[in-house]
């Protein structure tokens, strides 16, 4: 679940291991490049964590950072 906190869309997603992980940051660099919005995240092991704020927005949450959100959560389906 996306959590909007101090003016970022947060979320930590989990998986079985580094490479199920890798994959996924693999994945959401592509929405990344094809939707022109990049998130701020950090890996470890089998946790990504991701933030998405809109930056040229003056760092506040926008609908961009919200479909970018419910692009991310697909993947997971």
């Amino acid at each position: 679940m996306w959590k909007e906190k101090n003016n970022q869309l947060t979320r930590t997603f989990v998986f079985e291991n580094f490479s199920e992980a890798f994959a996924f940051m693999a994945r959401v660099a592509l929405l990344a490049e094809i939707h022109g919005h990049h998130p701020d995240w950090s890996n470890s092991y089998n946790k990504v964590e991701i933030s998405l704020t809109s930056h040229d927005a003056g760092h506040k949450v926008t609908d961009k950072d919200r479909k970018m959100a419910a692009e991310i959560d697909r993947l997971m389906e």
